[in-house]
């Protein structure tokens, strides 16, 4: 951790004692805990959840759930999170973290293929949406997403900077890269929404839909 990152981590709300568990565990258990949101990005998600007031989230790629409690956590109550995780070995998991969190009951786990369940939602049935599955997928994602999210609403696309990988030369077999240039070239040229790529962690794209 750089000393600037420090810095800000100090300066900010405290990361929650149980999301701070679940991130820990997530990198001691899991080879790839580094997925996880991490305390800076978790608070930015539980604040921008109290600035727009959405009745009904969608996130795409659950991993732990630890974004997703932070997204919850935002929530006032009688809203709902809807979560999509396609790896069901993780389900276990998941529903363990949801039930260590007293905002795990606004939270409906998904488990299967974000296409095919994204499908079961009628249109503009979502205020805020997060992107955050398989970098390969997004420009799927996007579209299926984008018509389930009202106008005026929002959707939150994660790691749109990839470690920095999107201002180099790209290597012929780095699929994930090449996906993240290909939705980030997309989005540009998408009028139907208005958006700005956040320097956050590894790059945080906030979108909202004219």
């Amino acid at each position: 951790m750089s000393k600037i990152e420090e810095y800000i981590l100090s300066h900010i709300d405290a990361e929650p004692e149980v999301l701070k568990k679940i991130d820990r565990d997530a990198h001691v258990k899991l080879l790839q805990g580094n997925m996880t949101s991490g305390h800076l990005q978790g608070r930015f998600l539980k604040m921008i959840t109290q600035m727009i007031r959405p009745k009904r989230v969608l996130e795409i790629g659950t991993f732990v759930g630890y974004s997703a409690l932070c997204f919850a956590e935002g929530l006032v109550e009688g809203s709902e999170l809807h979560t999509i995780e396609i790896d069901d070995e993780l389900e276990d998991r998941i529903r363990n973290n949801f039930a260590q969190s007293e905002h795990g009951n606004k939270i409906i786990l998904h488990i299967g293929d974000a296409l095919d369940i994204l499908s079961r939602f009628p249109d503009e049935s979502f205020d805020l949406a997060f992107l955050d599955a398989d970098k390969e997928d997004y420009c799927l994602h996007y579209e299926d997403t984008l018509p389930k999210i009202r106008k005026g609403g929002f959707i939150l696309v994660d790691n749109t900077l990839w470690y920095g990988k999107v201002i180099e030369e790209v290597k012929s077999n780095d699929w994930a890269t090449q996906a993240i240039l290909d939705f980030n070239r997309k989005l540009a040229d998408d009028d139907r929404v208005e958006k700005v790529i956040l320097p956050l962690r590894d790059g945080l794209t906030l979108i909202r839909k004219k």
